[in-house]
């Protein structure tokens, strides 16, 4: 019988090595996967190369993991925002590698780590430091950049609800970068809010399918002071 549920996070998470490369799903705040995050902070790693939107916010989830020195290097598309002060401190002090990638290319690398194409030629960055000393090329007229893969060893998401197969729907924004991560990693786990017997999940509404999640585990939502849930809760 295929049970892919795990009894806790630090269960979901066993096997993370040290030097690996974490897909970390979430926009900013939404869809972050914070209670997975905890758990990977608890965990004697280090050298990681985490890949997500941002660079964290805050003192919280990202964010604690990068003051937990555990991250070598972070690829991301918005390393600043005003409450990016864990990453500022580190990269000003040497002391975290910084790999600037646009949202788009970013989405399309992980995408394409999924689809097992081996890279793709793309018109963002051309002509900029971006592009590095990377292959360009003119298709049609127009300048492009050659870009490869992102692939994971570990890719941890959140979703709002899933099945003991793994299948995963998510809550609006909240699913960001959640699908194409999960197809990118050779490990993925999904933290959710709900877990309902097979069958319940409208086949329609399954973005995420089993086949590309390997560990489910159950999380609370996080209430706020005010008694209400978090926006990004889902």
């Amino acid at each position: 019988m295929i049970n892919k549920i795990s009894a806790s996070v630090a269960q979901a998470l066993e096997g993370i090595q040290d030097g690996a490369t974490v897909l970390v799903g979430g926009f900013g705040t939404a869809g972050i996967p914070n209670e997975l995050i905890d758990g990977l902070c608890a965990l004697p790693v280090k050298d990681l190369t985490v890949v997500n939107n941002n660079a964290g916010n805050g003192d919280t989830g990202l964010a604690a993991l990068l003051k937990s020195g555990k991250v070598r290097k972070i690829i991301c598309s918005f390393p600043r925002q005003v409450d990016s002060y864990v990453f500022d401190s580190l990269y000003r002090a040497g002391k975290i590698e910084l790999e600037l990638v646009p949202q788009g290319t970013l989405a399309e690398r992980l995408r394409a780590a999924g689809a097992g194409i081996g890279a793709f030629f793309c018109p963002t960055g051309y002509g900029t430091q971006l592009a590095g000393d990377r292959e360009t090329r003119v298709i049609n007229g127009r300048h492009y950049v050659l870009e490869e893969p992102i692939y994971g060893d570990v890719a941890l998401i959140k979703a709002e609800r899933g099945d003991r197969w793994g299948n995963l729907v998510y809550r609006k924004a909240a699913r960001n970068f959640g699908p194409v991560m999960a197809t990118a990693a050779k490990l993925t786990v999904a933290s959710v809010h709900e877990i309902v017997e097979l069958g319940e999940l409208d086949p329609e509404a399954v973005v995420t399918p089993g086949i590309f999640v390997d560990r489910i585990v159950k999380v609370e939502r996080q209430a706020t002071a005010a008694g209400g849930f978090a926006p990004n809760a889902a």
